[in-house]
């Protein structure tokens, strides 16, 4: 199959997942073997024990490539397996630059893992690129962003950032996981690797935890290969399968994912409960030109900040009936959620109240449910 040939929609169908070969089989078989025989010593058919590899991980791996324009996959058995492997190619010394608004999961992984590791951050806000650049060291070794972020949705210029860590020869990581390559491909941009959490969108079911890093830099996929076989942190053939099938309404979902969210966002932007709602779609959103530039669209997350701070959010998420009270987001149903209680808890109050999470901001994962439906639910939750 020449990949290239084929849209996003075409290849979240069909790239890595040919028919199998001896039953024609049209779906990829989930591989269970833990090992595979060897007609001799070091002589096999490509695998050999599946922490290595494994043709079910194989077609994941190829899939999420192809989508993000990449020559090498790895997937890993959660978002942050992936970010903690891609951290393994720094060491004791080393220095990167976060940006200041990451998941939770991300900075706790930087600043009490990393740091004990000998590893520095610095987090900046990078909504400007000169920011980035100052915050570099001769030891900088990795430079990392969300866009949009997480949960401010804010967005950061992938190009901008990407020509500041060029000339200083520093690699540019950037997870993916808000947008999903239906809206953006990081590695265009010039982006070194691109981070999913594919519990998320790409898997859309909420049901597997997963992750993966795409790149098409030959020393990275090399030193990534051999870290995500010595480390170990895979995911399992049936999880691989999952997010698979997952794929092949990758581009259709996310699409109505949009459609949703933007006219909710617009109602929420009118709405007297609301005191601010953070959507890349609306006009007075401060990256909305960065977003026109370099997504597809705005995406199916948006951030709200409630009159009334802490005591107004819970009332309102403990009134909602479709949307569920839950972590995570990207799934067909609807989520809120608290993140300065639940999904960024692991970052300290004041540095939270210093970037803009505050205690009455609410993040809302849009889902596939019924949009009157939706709002109707929101509406209900928000009323008094």
């Amino acid at each position: 199959m020449t990949e290239h040939a084929w849209s996003l929609d075409t290849l979240a169908i069909h790239a890595g997942q040919p028919p199998e070969p001896m039953s024609g089989a049209v779906m990829q078989p989930i591989v269970l073997a833990s090992t595979f025989a060897q007609e001799a010593p070091g002589k096999h058919k490509g695998y050999e024990y599946s922490r290595s590899g494994n043709p079910t991980r194989r077609a994941l791996e190829t899939c999420l490539a192809a989508l993000e324009g990449a020559k090498h996959g790895f997937a890993f058995g959660s978002g942050l397996a992936a970010s903690a492997t891609l951290l393994h190619t720094l060491g004791p010394g080393d220095h990167l630059v976060c940006g200041d608004d990451v998941y939770g999961g991300t900075f706790r992984l930087f600043d009490k893992v990393g740091r004990p590791m000998g590893i520095d951050a610095t987090f900046v806000d990078m909504t400007d690129p000169g920011r980035v650049r100052a915050a570099l060291r001769p030891t900088t070794k990795l430079v990392w962003l969300e866009t949009p972020t997480n949960p401010l949705l804010k967005l950061f210029d992938i190009a901008a950032v990407a020509e500041v860590t060029r000339a200083a020869g520093v690699p540019l990581a950037v997870d993916n996981t808000f947008a999903t390559p239906v809206l953006q491909r990081p590695l265009e941009l010039g982006a070194t690797v691109v981070v999913h959490s594919t519990t998320k969108y790409l898997n859309g079911h909420s049901d597997v935890v997963g992750g993966a890093l795409l790149t098409s830099d030959p020393a990275l996929a090399e030193r990534l290969a051999f870290l995500q076989n010595a480390i170990g942190a895979v995911p399992s053939p049936f999880d691989c399968y999952m997010v698979l099938r997952g794929l092949k309404t990758l581009g259709v979902r996310v699409r109505q994912h949009v459609a949703s969210a933007s006219r909710i966002a617009e109602r929420l932007h009118e709405h007297p409960a609301v005191l601010r709602v953070m959507y890349p779609g609306l006009p007075d959103h401060p990256g909305h030109a960065i977003g026109k530039k370099q997504m597809r669209g705005p995406g199916g997350m948006i951030s709200c900040e409630l009159r009334g701070g802490l005591d107004a959010a819970v009332r309102m998420l403990g009134r909602l009936e479709l949307f569920h009270c839950a972590e995570s987001l990207g799934g067909v149903e609807s989520l809120a959620e608290h993140p300065a209680i639940m999904t960024h808890a692991s970052i300290p109050p004041e540095q939270r109240r210093a970037i803009g999470i505050g205690d009455g901001l609410v993040r809302l994962s849009v889902g596939l449910e019924d949009l009157e439906d939706l709002w109707s639910d929101l509406a209900r939750a928000l009323a008094g």
